[in-house]
């Protein structure tokens, strides 16, 4: 899978509603603990107000302690701390108990806390102590004046202390009073006494005193408390609907967003998107790594002349009922989605590949007539997927399997079935991936092998089947490879042809065909004319003509002594731009020549529109026994035809004498055929240039010598009255 679409299916994990639930818990949480810190600080701020001034008796106390320290005895100090009336004890530096005075409820545990309150004097400034804080053991329930017991926890207080309670008039009554008379049937006015032990150095031998003080606190105080604490309580529950209401809503548009990412617009069911990330995902995961499967590419091959008798809207319902119709085969964890167009991807389980074979075959059968009226056929590439094992043998997740890769090899393998309209099924196998490997690399040399040289030009003779003459010839590549050794034209043409470098091809082979012919000529050899084949990938360019112009006149070479071959198919696409550009490039004196004439079905009307020179006569003509009676009647009157229209014709691909005596006698000008000679070197055609050369010499004196030798018997009269004469 690429870069751009895990990063699609990651920002689709991230809105995941664990995701979500687990940020809208963090976000509760938080809120709590903010409030909590909030509730902390006020119940913070109550216990300092009403502590400051307890805490500064008990530090009085210890002032008394060390101002009469060695100057008492230590029953007369502690008499005049006893005068406070505060329970206390004093312990020594090990912790054990040296004097106590009333009742010692103090916890054991001790807690460090800070103390905020305002000193006394004329500037009075707030400040903060660490302190050493007790509980009172008996914290259980507060007690009343009229001996009732109420639950601290009802009244709300964080802090659980024990209680003591008097009856006070110093505090009047309020609102809050009211409530609290109506909710826990408490009297107004009452005041809440809650003890508290702080521990603080006295002395200089290293004593603690541990002094009980109390928190007095108006029942008033605890009803706009238990208010603020209840407002805090409804702001919580407010903001928890609120963003909880929200969490459901973005998990609503998450869903739908998804619902319409992974939804297929024709078939409403899924589409390839859902069926890479998804069918990825489980097939890397610890619940598939013990099944095998198989990748299914299944074309729908006439959709397209349906959809052109009906219309787009009906075939999309037809492909909504064939997606209907496969997902209702489908068993648990297999899947199906549709590609594009009329193709639709599969991932099967299998354990027997003859049963799968069975099962793709009998959903092709079902779907062949899923409107009940037509017969449909469907063609189904597979890729099968058996289980990853690691070194020792056991069996692993696939923990490098990529869905598009496994896709395309299904995709390649329905290929092969292109050919046909007819319903098929066919498996991938190594050979298809051993093709891909050689495109691949055939791909990765082109460019190197252009830039040095390693595509050579071979030569194939045409001969007048009347004289036997060398009459001209056609260029052929080759490549010959240092790594490849040689490879014939059928191995890397297709590949350039459909990768586009074919146009590369064709420029190098105009160019070293004029190269060649030039020195050839400057070495003496009489030239005759090559013909180099271009490409119909080149006939989309307006200046085709001038730059195999440009080309030619680079090397210096005659424009007669090249010809340009054009292959039929050329003439089934812009015939405008065609007969425009062979126009150009017979006035540039180049002649122009159609290859393969009759492996079409249009030929005769190319003929009729296109300015030609030269007609090369398809090879299959001449492939089908000696009694092809037939044949031999088209190819009679196809070069009678060239004949009328001022067009030399080429036989290529002949082999036998019978042939060769058969095309002489239909006034043939040209043969190329492995009869006369194979594509050679340019070496080798040299040799055969120079051999044309004495040949014709040789024909051209004996010719001559037969001419006198003519000439003397028709003046053999004169001769004898000449000699006569001249003895005389």
């Amino acid at each position: 899978m690429d870069k751009r679409r895990k990063k699609q299916f990651r920002a689709l994990k991230k809105g995941h509603p664990i995701v979500s639930i687990g940020m809208f818990v963090a976000l509760c949480v938080a809120l709590t603990l903010l409030v909590g810190t909030i509730a902390s600080l006020i119940i913070s701020y109550i216990i300092d107000s009403k502590l400051g001034s307890e805490y500064r008796d008990l530090q009085y106390m210890t002032r008394i302690y060390e101002t009469a320290e060695g100057e008492l005895e230590d029953d007369r100090i502690y008499e005049l701390l006893n005068v406070e009336g505060r329970d206390y004890f004093i312990t020594s530096k090990d912790g054990k108990i040296i004097y106590e005075y009333g009742r010692n409820t103090a916890e054991p545990q001790k807690v460090s806390a800070f103390l905020s309150y305002m000193t006394d004097g004329e500037n009075e400034a707030a400040e903060a102590e660490k302190v050493i804080i007790r509980f009172d053991s008996e914290r259980h329930l507060l007690s009343t004046d009229d001996e009732g017991y109420i639950d601290i926890d009802e009244l709300g207080l964080i802090m659980q202390f024990p209680e003591i309670v008097e009856s006070s008039n110093e505090i009047g009554t309020t609102g809050n009073d009211n409530f609290l008379t109506r909710i826990f049937d408490i009297e107004p006015g009452t005041v809440a006494k809650i003890p508290i032990w702080f521990e603080l150095p006295i002395g200089n031998e290293g004593n603690v005193l541990c002094g009980k003080t109390f928190i007095k606190v108006n029942m008033s105080d605890f009803a706009w408390i238990s208010a603020l604490f209840l407002s805090l309580f409804v702001l919580v529950m407010v903001m928890f609907v609120i963003i909880f209401v929200n969490l459901i809503k973005g998990l609503v548009r998450k869903r739908n967003a998804a619902k319409i990412f992974f939804t297929d617009i024709s078939t409403r069911g899924r589409n390839w998107m859902w069926f890479l990330l998804h069918g990825e995902q489980y097939m890397k995961s610890t619940f598939a790594k013990k099944d095998t499967f198989a990748i299914v590419n299944l074309v729908f091959v006439n959709y397209r002349n349906y959809c052109v008798c009906h219309s787009l809207a009906a075939g999309d319902d037809l492909l909504k009922e064939i997606d209907k119709r496969i997902n209702a085969k489908l068993n648990r964890n297999e899947i199906c989605a549709r590609v594009t167009g009329a193709e639709f991807a599969l991932l099967l389980k299998f354990h027997d590949k003859r049963a799968l074979e069975a099962r793709i075959r009998e959903i092709i059968e079902e779907l062949s007539s899923v409107d009940g009226e037509h017969i449909f056929h469907f063609q189904a590439g597979v890729e099968l997927i058996g289980v990853a094992r690691n070194a020792n043998g056991k069996v692993t997740k696939r923990r490098y399997f990529d869905m598009e890769v496994a896709y395309n090899n299904a995709c390649t393998t329905r290929a092969t079935l292109a050919g046909t309209e007819e319903s098929g099924l066919a498996f991938f196998d190594e050979r298809m991936v051993e093709e891909q490997r050689w495109v691949d690399r055939v791909q990765e040399n082109q460019r190197h092998a252009v830039e040095n040289e390693e595509f050579k030009v071979f030569y194939q003779p045409k001969y007048d089947p009347q004289t036997d003459e060398l009459k001209g010839a056609e260029a052929l590549i080759r490549w010959i490879s240092p790594e490849f050794g040689l490879v014939p034209p059928g191995k890397f043409i297709p590949i350039f042809e459909k990768n586009g470098f074919i146009t590369e091809i064709d420029h190098y082979m105009v160019t070293h065909v004029a190269r060649d012919q030039k020195r050839w000529i400057d070495s003496g050899f009489e030239c005759v004319p090559v013909s180099v084949n271009i490409s119909r990938a080149h006939f989309i360019e307006n200046d085709l003509a001038e730059q195999i112009r440009d080309m030619v006149d680079a090397e210096g070479t005659p424009h007669e002594l090249i010809e340009l071959e054009l292959t039929e198919s050329a003439f089934f696409d812009d015939k405008k731009a065609l007969v425009s550009t062979i126009k150009k490039l017979r006035s540039y004196g180049f002649m122009v020549s159609m290859d393969d004439f009759g492996s079409g079905y249009s030929s005769l009307n190319s003929l009729k529109d296109m300015p030609l020179d030269v007609l090369k006569l398809d090879a299959e003509f001449f492939r089908g026994g000696n009694n092809n009676t037939r044949g031999e009647i088209v190819v009679s009157e196809a070069i009678r035809l060239a004949k009328c229209l001022n067009m030399r014709t080429v036989a290529e691909g002949v082999e036998v004498k019978e042939q060769v005596d058969f095309l002489a006698g239909q006034g043939c000008d040209m043969i190329q055929g492995y009869y006369y000679a194979k594509p050679m070197p340019g070496n080798e055609y040299e040799e055969r240039m120079k051999q044309n050369e004495i040949e014709k010499k040789r024909i051209t004196e004996k010719v001559e010598s037969a001419e006198f030798a003519t000439f003397i018997g028709d003046n053999a009269d004169v001769t004898a009255i000449t000699e006569a004469g001249t003895a005389g």
